[in-house]
């Protein structure tokens, strides 16, 4: 009896014999192949890129009140507690959250106000862009606010607050050091990212009220939780600000996030799958029917030589896997033509848009398991439709092939 290996050697020598037949299965394959894996490149790509902009730009995830509110103790610790939570700070009244920074130059002194924005530990946007200041005379100030200054970190400068007390205009300073300058993307307006302590400390001065912690004089603010107008919120990812913000808004609270631009690249990611997945099986359909076809047209060709090598030895079993050995082969070669053709257009269309992506951003890619599930899909299909040629293998019957012969 002779073995699998040798029905093994003999479909493959023939496969390679009719060279000309299996290149025309192989480029038929690779035609089909090649457009879809450029295709679902593309989309995998776009909708990759889009998402890690997404996903790694902070501001994406922020949520900003409408508008001023009352917000105390108890609220911002039950906000802080959520699981979707990633980050919130309190924010005091916006007319009393700036500043006059003063920078000491013998040729030109400068001055600039900036709007003061409270930050603390974990600050999303800090933790992508720049440092957190760790004490509360420590600043990290935008690079408009810097530029206009001609300061960089790691330089001191002079913080000016101002107040008017029965018509008597009066001024306290306090020495700040840059921890760090935040890059323009970040936020392009002038302003300077303060511990919380500043930010309420710099709201009572202007209240007519002192602080101990810098020396401002004035009464101090009465015992008692302190309500604020405003906050700094943001989300835990890009898929917990819709739920947020209806959180939010059943709360009565108008706010402002991005949550359009979230949902524009879900549903264009949604819209290219569906796309994708109609072509995909109009092609694959197509594809397998004519793969059918072919490996009939085969089994039929060459069954006088099939039903001989049955009466030679060669066991129904062993046979049967003739033409699903020759449909693999078409699949590894067509597939291997595919790749190909598909990583020449992948280099071709990321140098068309190389000026249009940072680092590490792709118009067109697919990874290795992306390919392995393809290659694996397109396998399944050759069995499936070289199994009704194997089935008609097993029905020749030796007996035919003697009065032929």
């Amino acid at each position: 009896m002779h073995t699998f290996q040798t029905i093994f050697r003999l479909a493959l020598k023939d496969y390679f014999y009719e060279r000309l037949l299996s290149a025309c299965a192989i480029m038929g394959l690779a035609a089909v192949l090649a457009p879809l894996l450029v295709l679902f490149g593309v989309k995998s790509g776009i909708i990759n890129t889009m998402s890690d902009r997404l996903l790694q730009d902070p501001r994406n995830r922020e949520i900003s009140p409408v508008g001023s509110g009352r917000y105390g103790a108890d609220w911002f610790s039950a906000l802080s507690k959520r699981s979707d939570v990633d980050f919130v700070v309190p924010q005091t009244r916006s007319i009393a959250a700036s500043m006059i920074l003063y920078k000491k130059d013998a040729a030109k002194p400068r001055t600039l106000v900036v709007s003061l924005i409270p930050t603390g530990d974990g600050d999303p946007l800090l933790l992508q862009y720049g440092r957190i200041p760790t004490e509360v005379r420590q600043v990290v100030l935008s690079d408009t606010a810097a530029r206009k200054l001609n300061v960089k970190a790691g330089q001191d400068i002079i913080g000016k607050v101002g107040r008017s007390v029965a018509g008597a205009k009066e001024q306290v300073m306090v020495n700040l050091q840059i921890a760090d300058v935040l890059p323009h993307e970040a936020y392009v307006r002038e302003a300077a990212f303060v511990r919380l302590e500043l930010l309420e400390a710099t709201e009572d001065y202007r209240d007519g009220r002192g602080s101990k912690a810098f020396g401002w004089p004035g009464p101090v603010r009465p015992a008692g939780s302190r309500v604020y107008p405003s906050f700094r919120l943001y989300a835990r990812s890009i898929y917990d600000v819709s739920e947020l913000r209806n959180m939010l808004m059943d709360q009565g609270l108008e706010v402002y996030t991005k949550a359009e631009e979230i949902e524009t690249v879900k549903s264009l990611d949604r819209s290219f799958n569906l796309i994708f997945a109609l072509i995909a099986v109009v092609a694959v359909l197509g594809y397998f029917a004519s793969m059918v076809s072919n490996v009939l047209a085969n089994v039929n060709r060459k069954s006088r030589y099939l039903g001989i090598s049955s009466l030679i030895g060669f066991s129904t079993g062993n046979i049967i896997w003739y033409p699903i050995l020759q449909s693999i082969a078409t699949i590894v070669f067509g597939f291997t033509t595919a790749v190909i053709l598909y990583k020449t257009a992948e280099v071709m269309i990321n140098r068309l848009f190389t000026e249009f992506l940072a680092s590490g951003e792709y118009v067109c890619r697919l990874s290795i398991v992306h390919m392995l599930i393809v290659l694996v899909l397109m396998l399944v299909l050759s069995i499936m439709a070289s199994a009704y040629g194997a089935f008609k293998v097993s029905r020749i019957e030796p007996s035919e092939v003697i009065r032929e012969v």
